[in-house]
């Protein structure tokens, strides 16, 4: 595959809450034109892939996203086709119920791990509806105290509510299990890093895959070795991109380190990540800037890393590795990273019959002038804080 053929095959899911009103722990800030439907944020996607044409999927997340009626979530999903897109991943919420003080699936009262793997399984049952390949799961359980809680007897737990899901996934669907070092919980989360999903997938099977969200790392990890270890074990199932300087920033992906995003993708391209069984989806919170040309923006940041990536002399560098050539085999890197890729972007869109500025025509466009005007009154979505 040529290096415009590849770039033109990549698809990045969009996440339907980065379309509405999102914020920091303290504070959401609201934008005028905000969706305030499920049905409105995916007429936001539209636009996104629209002007980048590698953006045919949107992740929901419930219930953030909950629709309503017998068939309301097939019709989202026939909303979305109708708009050029399609349902992606099915995001479980199990963090923002008063019951999950003392955590959900790993909660001492069996009460909790009932409902809460009563939400995981009802989010297969939406997957059933929509078509979604992949059911994704992150944890906010943990403790903040030592002696808080058994440690041992919460990973029992969470292996036994992992496993129920698991043994209720459909043909085709897939299971991705999400890590973060720490938050909300600070004295030890169940799920804090990429070595502990790894051991929970590996025992559940095949269809049980990890992710690896950019900005759940202590500082200095070295993220890209975690990539291409799971990639050698055929243990990573997708991404949740963006950026952070100091903790889980959920900024613009490419923001605060472009280096790594392009270290991330070369191993991702190395070990033969780059095509559908790796999801490529953004996480991110843009509380200040605008919604869409900020996704659109982060979009662009992936194709441009993917870019340089594919770009990388693998036969200069496998010849200078070989011959112990430390300062040659780092050149070959930075050569590929010092590109500007830019040009090669905008022949590949013009190629697919796009502006070959993105941003500029979304610009151009009205939406963001449309929106404003036309989603007057009702209630914005947004997670709250």
């Amino acid at each position: 595959m040529t290096v415009k053929a590849a770039l033109r095959s990549q698809a990045v899911e969009t996440p339907s809450w980065a379309y509405g009103n999102s914020g920091t722990r303290f504070k959401v800030f609201a934008q005028p034109g905000v969706p305030r439907t499920p049905q409105e944020k995916l007429d936001d996607a539209a636009r996104v892939h629209e002007h980048t044409g590698v953006a045919p999927s949107v992740a929901l997340h419930i219930p953030w996203d909950r629709v309503t009626g017998a068939d309301g979530y097939a019709a989202l999903a026939a909303y979305a086709k109708e708009r050029g897109l399609r349902l992606g991943a099915i995001n479980a919420n199990v963090f923002q119920d008063d019951d999950y003080k003392l955590g959900s699936v790993t909660h001492p009262d069996p009460a909790v791990r009932r409902k809460a793997l009563a939400h995981l399984m009802e989010c297969v049952d939406i997957m059933d509806a929509t078509g979604s390949r992949d059911l994704k799961l992150w944890f906010s359980d943990g403790t903040n105290y030592p002696g808080q809680d058994d440690v041992r007897e919460r990973q029992d737990r969470l292996a036994e509510a992992l496993a129920a899901v698991y043994e209720r996934l459909g043909e085709g669907q897939r299971m991705l299990l999400e890590y973060k070092l720490f938050e909300p919980a600070f004295y030890h989360m169940d799920v804090p890093d990429w070595g502990t999903a790894y051991a929970h997938c590996l025992r559940l099977g095949d269809r049980a895959q990890v992710v690896v969200d950019t900005g759940h790392h202590a500082p200095g990890t070295n993220i890209e070795f975690i990539v291409a270890m799971l990639l050698r074990e055929g243990k990573l199932g997708g991404f949740d991109f963006n950026s952070r300087f100091y903790a889980d920033d959920d900024l613009m992906v490419g923001a605060a380190d472009p280096f790594q995003l392009f270290r991330l993708m070369y191993e991702v391209v190395r070990g033969g990540g780059f095509g559908p069984d790796v999801a490529f989806m953004l996480d991110q919170c843009h509380n200040i800037e605008p919604k869409i040309p900020a996704i659109i923006r982060s979009v662009m940041n992936v194709q441009e890393a993917t870019a340089k990536a594919l770009l990388v002399d693998r036969e200069a560098l496998a010849a200078a590795q070989r011959d112990g050539d430390v300062l040659g085999a780092n050149a070959v890197l930075m050569d590929a990273y010092n590109t500007d890729v830019r040009p090669l972007l905008a022949e590949v869109r013009e190629e697919m019959g796009l502006d070959p500025d993105p941003v500029a025509a979304y610009r151009r466009s009205g939406w963001a002038e449309r929106i404003v005007a036309e989603r007057v009154g009702g209630t914005q979505a947004g997670w709250g804080a």
